[in-house]
């Protein structure tokens, strides 16, 4: 795979002024009610977009929102070459706009595109892309409640070549939407135990496009048989518990913060690290390790408190009410009480500048 160049980007990006703009000549805002708007539909006025080609990435620039122009030789159609981020801005109290853990969400973007042979991102355009698209696009961040932009970093693969090989040529894209709760009310979810997510050694750790497209027949099985979600198992065994859907899992049961701990089958996400640093900050027991479904499963028939729940970028905190395993379904604590929601309000007042931002989160971008 060819180097990109990242010395003339470095240059190139070292003040806020150097991304060609061309605006949009009639803004989509106007009659919108961005605090209620359907997850994931209604992009903001522009995108941002850059162009990998002879080994670095150029012509970088800001337009208005459009549709792409792709040959359906495009290897990306073909051969799986998608990468994407999932992140959030957030109105803060100030009227500033943060982008949360930026640099965390680089990193993961950047190790997603290794695992998937594509050229990484440099730092400095990742960060200026999309500062100035979210100045550029700021009146577009909602204030309600539970609300937030949504950002969707990309790469995708343009080389025009019917032919399995890596792309010599890439586009990477940002657009952004608003967008309210991803999950509207606690969710009942089933163990998975035919179909499998990801096995040792594959992309399970990468946010690649094929993982999400083959959990989608299990999970449409899933929802058809009246859950919302399924709770992944591991692939040798289909004795322990990975993911749910979208998300991280996380379980507390006696006081405990439990969830499955990193592997090459499960996504380091961004939600998941932060929660843990916040139950440590709290010194609640942590344990990042194994956990199977008939430890999980003793628990609940206990009649002990357990809590379950999704942590992910556009779930923030899911909490689970029913886990299925087998013929049987267990109810889980979801009241007012349960820890999990005073991890999403302390996220939620980080983010908005309620509280003190002790480990450096957010990047604020000031508005105008």
């Amino acid at each position: 795979m060819k180097r990109y160049n990242m010395k003339n980007q470095i240059h190139n990006m070292h003040t806020t002024t150097t991304i060609p703009i061309r605006r949009t000549a009639e803004s989509g805002l106007p009659g919108l009610d961005i605090n209620n708007l359907p997850f994931g539909k209604t992009p903001t006025d522009h995108l941002f977009i850059a162009r990998y080609a002879g080994g670095e990435w150029a012509e970088a620039r800001i337009e208005p929102f459009h549709q792409l122009t792709l040959s359906p030789f495009a290897l990306c159609f073909h051969y799986g070459q998608t990468v994407f981020e999932g992140m959030k801005a957030f109105r803060m109290e100030d009227g500033n706009i943060s982008i949360f853990r930026l640099e965390k969400h680089h990193r993961r973007f950047n190790r997603s595109l290794h695992r998937m042979g594509m050229p990484a991102v440099p730092y400095e355009l990742f960060r200026e892309g999309l500062r100035q698209l979210i100045a550029l696009d700021q009146e577009w961040a909602p204030s309600g409640k539970d609300a937030s932009l949504y950002i969707r970093p990309f790469v995708i693969a343009t080389e025009e070549r019917l032919g399995v090989k890596i792309s010599d040529e890439y586009l990477f894209l940002i657009v952004c939407t608003p967008v309210g709760p991803y999950y509207a009310r606690p969710l009942r979810v089933k163990v998975e135990t035919e179909f499998v997510r990801a096995a040792d050694g594959g992309t399970g750790y990468a946010k690649c496009g094929g993982n999400y497209g083959g959990a989608f027949l299990p999970t449409q099985k899933a929802i058809e048989a009246g859950y919302d979600q399924v709770l992944w198992t591991d692939a040798q065994t289909r004795e322990f518990l990975e993911e749910s859907g979208t998300m991280n899992l996380m379980f507390i049961i006696d006081g405990t913060l439990i969830t499955p701990a990193l592997s090459d089958t499960i996504l380091d996400g961004v939600t998941r690290d932060s929660i843990l640093q916040l139950a440590r900050a709290r010194s609640l027991e942590v344990q990042e390790r194994k956990i199977s479904i008939r430890e999980l499963e003793a628990a609940l028939k206990s009649g002990d408190r357990v809590e379950a729940f999704g942590a992910g970028t556009a779930a923030v905190v899911a909490p689970i009410e029913s886990i299925a395993i087998g013929e049987e379904t267990y109810s889980c604590y979801v009241k007012e009480d349960a820890v999990m929601h005073s991890f999403k309000a302390e996220l939620q007042a980080i983010r908005t500048g309620k509280a003190e931002d002790v480990w450096g989160w957010n990047e604020v971008v000031g508005v105008r």
